[in-house]
């Protein structure tokens, strides 16, 4: 997660300036089509199917585990584990933050060896893995039962490849955060559409030009995607193991993300700036941005970087084109088990207590900081009835599980979403800055997207 290192430390998916073009390639040498593979099911070693019966039993025998995951804290919630599960030893290793694990990971499983049994994936990144068939079927030790458990949007992206590649552990519903005594000041109230959007935009800057409605990374392709996501867009798509599409440049969603935001950044409502960093935080906290669309995760990291801010900020659903409920995810993470694991059955029981026993995700949210994929606390009326402290007098649970069961079905991440990420800076980001064309970087985008993937042994349609 970056500068976030009080929660998630999923900022790979929001922010992927941190992965380099050439340390991506690498990661993805491992022939992405994978044409020759088996894709009716995953079974155990030697042939023989996976028992989903054996996953339970599997929690009362001796076993050793590993786990790669960079998740602060999620040690708090791994102790549980031991602690009700003596006979499982989880060793939990963290080996680097989001796309450096995945480099790691990837060179692990090319090799045959060195691979964790279990895994951290962000859903951004799942498909590189699922489609290799490198990773276990879940779908062949019972998993599909489980699908109610959890939020409909995150049991999409892990059904990869026409199977169950990772169990969802949380999710980063958008929603949009404010200054309340910036927008009381003006005036104004809180926007519910994106034209009210650019008129606060306005607003804020006769009132003061050095001041903007809220900010772009030129490096974030994490949270440019999720806006598009948020508008409608489906500019991935994908079909079986090998065949894929890329339509950034003629999706009806991602044009509206483009006049949205292409026109703020021509008002210069908008401000092209790097963020997470210490010169940022200083700027969220002396009030230069009104808004911020960010994933539920939120809450702790204006916690831990604007302290002074408790009671400034409040929390409202995104807006949207008409007003109509709508969001997107931002940032997330499955766990996934991978074919390497010495002891598939414990590995897969292990990966599914961590993300649905209630002592587990309880602790996932309050020791780890992580907003709920599961329904057991989505739904639960304490859950989102509950006063956070930065947010006196509000409850922004209640606005972030409205904006969970807003989140647009259908989107789809490309099986080499880690490369497109990577590149993102050197093609819309350069749109942000004064006279760019984000219509324009979008066709580029798109171009050096479908290269890429011929080159891995895609079909690109």
């Amino acid at each position: 997660m970056n500068a976030r290192t009080s929660i998630v430390g999923r900022l790979g998916s929001r922010r992927s300036t941190s992965v380099t073009a050439a340390a991506t390639v690498a990661a993805l040498a491992l022939s992405l089509a994978a044409c020759g593979s088996d894709s009716k099911s995953d079974d155990d070693e030697g042939g023989r199917k996976a028992d989903p019966a054996a996953v339970a039993a599997a929690l009362e025998q001796p076993a050793e585990i590993t786990f790669w995951s960079w998740v602060p804290n999620v040690d708090r919630t791994v102790a549980l584990f031991r602690k009700k599960y003596p006979k499982v030893h989880v060793k939990l290793v963290n080996v680097g933050q989001s796309a450096d694990q995945y480099t790691k990971l990837q060179a692990s499983l090319k090799a045959g060896e060195g691979a964790p049994d279990v895994a951290q994936i962000e859903y951004f990144a799942l498909p590189q893995f699922a489609i290799t068939k490198q990773l276990v079927n879940l779908a062949d030790y019972g998993m599909v039962s489980s699908r109610d458990k959890f939020a409909s949007s995150t049991w999409a992206q892990v059904n990869v490849a026409g199977g169950i590649y990772g169990v969802p552990q949380d999710t980063g519903p958008m929603a949009m955060f404010y200054r309340k005594d910036i927008l009381d000041k003006l005036g104004a109230t809180p926007p519910k559409t994106w034209a009210e959007v650019a008129e606060l935009g306005r607003k804020i800057k006769a009132a003061n030009p050095e001041n903007f409605v809220t900010y772009v990374d030129q490096g974030d392709a994490g949270t440019a995607n999720s806006m598009i996501w948020q508008q409608g867009g489906k500019p991935y798509q994908v079909s079986g193991e090998s065949s894929a599409a890329v339509k950034l440049k003629d999706d009806p969603g991602t044009a509206r993300w483009a006049s949205t935001w292409g026109g703020m950044l021509a008002e210069k409502t908008v401000d092209a700036t790097p963020s997470w960093n210490e010169e940022w935080w200083k700027s969220m906290g002396a009030g230069k941005y009104a808004l911020w669309m960010a994933g539920a995760w939120a809450p702790a990291v204006l916690k831990k970087n604007i302290p002074q801010g408790a009671g400034q900020w409040a929390v409202a659903p995104m807006p949207t084109g008409d007003g109509a409920p709508a969001s997107a995810e931002n940032g997330g993470s499955s766990v996934a088990v991978t074919k390497q694991a010495k002891n598939k059955a414990a590995s897969v029981a292990f990966a599914t207590w961590l993300n649905s026993d209630p002592e587990a995700v309880k602790s996932l949210n309050t020791d780890v900081g992580l907003f709920p994929a599961t329904r057991l606390l989505l739904d639960d009326p304490a859950f989102r009835g509950a006063e956070l402290p930065y947010f006196p007098g509000s409850k922004p649970n209640e606005v972030f599980a409205q904006m969970s069961g807003a989140v647009r079905p259908e989107w789809q991440y490309l099986p080499f979403q880690v490369y497109a990420n990577s590149i993102f800076k050197d093609t819309i980001g350069q749109a942000y800055k004064p006279g760019g064309d984000l219509p324009g970087a979008l066709s580029n985008w798109q171009e050096r997207i479908v290269s890429f993937g011929k080159e891995q042994g895609f079909t690109m349609k």
